[in-house]
């Protein structure tokens, strides 16, 4: 299971963008409809959100309604996760200079703007929601996390805007670059482990007659 998810990292960098401006990808054509706005959160809300993101999810789950602006958060959430291949590259939300840490930006506001969708909506358990909003505010002032910035703290986005990696910045990032060649390797490994190999078959050696054997021989060409 980790081979085919690190050969899927793989195969997603290998198509990505080669520039580093082609990293935001509209979803939409034309006017309509109108993408939500999600607001940015500071780089140190960050780690809070992703340490709670899989309980934002589950809860978002439970619900028994459907609402409109939940469903396009965390159609959104769901999609700007896979292109920032899931937070899995090492300092995707911890390094600011990491390529992927805007991405991670992205989709980590995402999953706080469904769960502050969640305490609106009137289709899931509201003591749940509460509880799991009061767990995620105390962790944010335990650690005084928005109080520690980053480029990426004041950038809005949007539910038609799909944030891409730096692919370009790779090279230059340390952690990336030796992740992305820790996968190859993998990958390369996996390949040549898979590849059908062509198997040469050994004739059989000729057995070497015994005594009585050849006595018989020896006997059957007499006239």
């Amino acid at each position: 299971m980790k081979l085919l998810l690190m050969a899927l990292t793989a195969t997603i960098v290998a198509l990505g963008p080669p520039s580093a401006e082609a990293h935001r990808t509209t979803t939409r054509d034309g006017l309509a409809p109108t993408g939500i706005s999600i607001p940015s959160l500071t780089h140190g809300q960050m780690a809070v959100i992703s340490d709670n993101l899989a309980a934002i999810r589950a809860l978002a789950g439970t619900r028994t309604g459907f609402d409109m602006t939940t469903w396009r958060l965390e159609d959104y959430l769901s999609l700007q996760s896979f292109a920032c291949l899931w937070g899995l590259v090492p300092g995707a939300v911890a390094d600011e200079a990491s390529p992927f840490n805007e991405c991670a930006h992205a989709y980590l506001a995402a999953g706080r703007a469904l769960l502050l969708q969640l305490r609106a909506a009137s289709s899931v358990d509201r003591m749940a929601v509460d509880a799991l909003t009061s767990k995620i505010e105390v962790e944010m002032l335990a650690n005084g996390a928005s109080l520690t910035l980053c480029r990426y703290s004041d950038e809005p986005f949007n539910t038609n805007d799909v944030i891409f990696p730096r692919w370009s910045e790779i090279p230059s990032h340390p952690p990336t670059a030796a992740f992305a060649a820790l996968v190859s390797v993998a990958i390369g490994a996996t390949a040549w482990g898979l590849w059908p190999r062509r198997r040469v078959r050994r004739r059989p050696e000729a057995a070497v007659p015994t005594e009585g054997q050849r006595g018989v021989r020896e006997a059957n060409r007499r006239p």
